[in-house]
């Protein structure tokens, strides 16, 4: 990784009405140079919650205009364990775990792999509905992203 390399972190949430039903995304990127903001949410009227917070984090990523340092805070385990622990054994077989069968979600997970192979990730989990600001703002948003649908 280059040392000019912008870098950013990335509030990721998803929320879900019923799962599957209506759910929601979101996303505040901050840049760590400037400390600008991008913030950008939306729905879906019928997915799961696994699925939104995964698309907080594609969109989050899709966001950036260069390869670029990406410091990702999520409330989701399934999204922070699946880019740091899980990813590249799921890839070396075949999307498939083991008896488990193939890789939920996988549209979303190839995606993700694609993005990091541009970007540089490092992935922290955060509790959700706790003392984190920016975890609650994106929460706030992927439920008022809801209400548009």
């Amino acid at each position: 990784m280059a040392s000019d390399q912008p870098h950013f972190q990335l509030h990721t949430d998803g929320a879900c009405s019923g799962n599957p039903g209506p759910g929601g995304w979101a996303f505040i990127l901050v840049d760590e140079a400037t400390s600008q903001e991008i913030v950008q949410s939306g729905a879906e009227p019928d997915t799961t919650n696994n699925r939104m917070e995964l698309l907080a984090v594609i969109r989050g990523l899709e966001a950036l205009s260069e390869p670029s340092k990406v410091d990702l805070y999520s409330d989701s385990q399934y999204v922070i364990n699946g880019i740091t622990k899980w990813m590249d054994g799921w890839k070396a077989k075949g999307w498939n775990r083991g008896k488990s069968g193939r890789v939920l979600n996988l549209e979303s997970w190839l995606r993700i792999d694609e993005l990091r192979s541009i970007h540089t990730i490092s992935g922290h989990w955060v509790r959700g509905h706790a003392d984190h600001e920016l975890n609650n703002r994106c929460d706030e948003l992927a439920v008022k992203a809801i209400q548009t649908l």
